[in-house]
């Protein structure tokens, strides 16, 4: 957070902002685009993926100790997370992954690299550091476990080891490096150098005609986009994603969230998002529609979707990864503070990120401990992050701490992260 700005500039943003907001946004989306998306009968990927799950859940039936058939297994049960989010396969694939590497004494970079990159998508990070520094000490394949290195010290906070892989493994004509590159700058608030190098990977993965490093990168420029304020582009490369792949969720929920927040139509994001968890069932998804349906009433909405959410959650096998999801939750509905305080703890000891700090100061300031809130603030959070939620939750503890000074630099902050903060926290930020 750069505090050099000046009054004058806030002033001048404070009138902008309040003349463009009497005035609708800009249509931008189309339904005609997007429609035929919404009601895809088939699955081709699932399909695939299910396919291939009997295949080689059959050989390995046949011949129990055949790793390399555990590996196969495993990325089949890999896809079928991805495409249904059910996290059951998530930890089927942990198993298979588990037993390859028991097999093969850990002595496997390969397997070793796979299971990391299932604890990634589980939350799991020291777990996932371990494994992958025992990978590079083992030394094949250096470059790929080094890159799966930065990822995981970026997601530990550990920056300066995280940007210490990075130049390790510098090559400008690599799409792997671009990528990680891109969300460096993202990290350290370089919107435009990150949008910059997400564009070049991009024409790499175009060249490539790799369906699925198209995908990924129209869906991730799709979100830069939308966070420099330009919706076109950000809908544009949505609709590119689910041309390559109509059952893209990813790609839907984006374009739910520009009608939503941009062109402030929920009843239409909550069809399209309701299209989505007929087959795709990640928790954030109902948490999502609850809160499109708080924003317009409709309760009983909300509650049905809180409840799908809630119910969720008890599954033991999601572990850690709803964590912050938790902690909001309990603080927005100023429940169970107990309960949130005790989780930030938990997720500030296994990722001690700026994020991860202010879930345990949001949580001590909405139990009423501002002194605890504001140390955590200024030792951990201040000028070490640029998400627009955790400014926001920074700006409402120096609001009731009386610093005005930061609350006033912070707004303008805030102002210009409406879309990405969304509908809900807009007159909150406007009473700052």
């Amino acid at each position: 957070m750069d505090f050099r700005y000046t009054y004058f500039m806030l002033a001048i943003v404070l009138v902008l902002y309040t003349s463009c907001s009497t005035t609708p946004n800009t249509q931008i989306t189309d339904v005609a685009d997007y429609n035929a998306y919404l009601d895809i009968s088939e699955n081709e990927s699932l399909k695939l993926a299910q396919q291939d799950q009997i295949f080689w859940s059959q050989k390995l039936e046949k011949t129990p100790n055949q790793f390399p058939y555990m590996g196969k297994l495993a990325a089949s049960y890999t896809a079928l997370f991805t495409e249904t989010g059910q996290i059951e396969y998530l930890k089927k694939a942990e198993t298979q992954w588990l037993n390859a590497n028991a097999l093969t004494q850990q002595k496997n970079p390969s397997y070793l690299k796979s299971l990391a990159y299932n604890y990634i998508s589980q939350h799991k990070f020291k777990a996932a550091l371990e494994l992958l520094t025992k990978a590079e000490v083992l030394g094949e394949n250096l470059q790929e476990t080094r890159k799966m290195l930065f990822d995981v010290h970026l997601e530990l906070g550990n920056y300066e080891t995280a940007q210490s892989y990075l130049t390790s493994f510098e090559n400008f004509s690599d799409f792997d490096y671009l990528i990680r590159l891109s969300k460096f700058s993202d990290h350290k608030g370089n919107l435009d150098a990150a949008i910059k190098y997400m564009e070049q990977a991009m024409v790499i993965a175009e060249a490539s005609n790799l369906k699925h490093l198209k995908q990924w990168s129209y869906t991730n420029i799709a979100d830069f986009y939308g966070h420099g304020g330009d919706i076109e582009k950000s809908y544009t490369y949505f609709l590119k994603a689910l041309e390559l792949n109509p059952n893209d969720a990813y790609a839907k929920k984006g374009i739910a969230w520009i009608v939503y927040s941009h062109e402030r139509h929920p009843n239409e994001a909550l069809r399209i998002l309701s299209t989505v968890t007929k087959n795709y069932h990640a928790p954030d998804y109902y948490l999502l529609k609850a809160k499109i349906a708080q924003f317009i009433n409709e309760d009983t909405i909300a509650k049905a979707e809180l409840t799908l959410y809630k119910n969720a959650m008890q599954n033991t096998a999601y572990g850690n990864m709803y964590n912050a999801y938790n902690v909001l939750l309990f603080t927005d509905e100023n429940t169970n503070t107990d309960t949130a305080i005790a989780m930030a703890k938990q997720e500030v000891s296994n990722r001690p990120t700026p994020q991860s700090y202010d879930l345990l100061a949001w949580s001590y300031f909405k139990s009423g401990n501002l002194d605890a809130a504001l140390r955590i603030v200024d030792n951990h959070i201040m000028n070490k992050t640029y998400e627009p939620k955790t400014l926001y939750h920074v700006a409402e503890i120096y609001k009731t701490a009386g610093q005005n000074h930061h609350v006033k630099l912070l707004k303008e902050e805030l102002l210009a992260s409406i879309y990405e903060l969304g509908p809900t926290l807009e007159s909150e930020i406007l009473k700052l």
